[in-house]
């Protein structure tokens, strides 16, 4: 399985749509954990930058970084998402 942006958004929409049918107000996100998640992760070839980039991008006005690595990527970046 190939890893990359799109498979990241593809998860993360199916993450926010699970939440939606289950009346979530909110879904938290940790990065280390959703790129496991995902696949690729740990290894030498993550997608780690990748990862954190496409979580950052699909937040909407409401949503919160909750915790962030000192450089804005890494295992740690912890998002809300507000569902709609």
């Amino acid at each position: 399985m190939i890893v990359n942006a799109e498979t990241f958004r593809d998860e993360l929409t199916r993450i926010f749509n699970k939440a939606k049918e289950e009346n979530k107000e909110y879904v938290d996100v940790i990065s280390g954990d959703f790129h496991r998640q995902v696949g690729g992760y740990p290894s030498a070839n993550h997608k780690m930058p990748t990862c954190c980039d496409v979580m950052k991008g699909m937040m909407n006005p409401k949503d919160k970084i909750i915790s962030e690595p000192p450089k804005g990527r890494g295992a740690t970046l912890k998002i809300r998402y507000f569902i709609e």
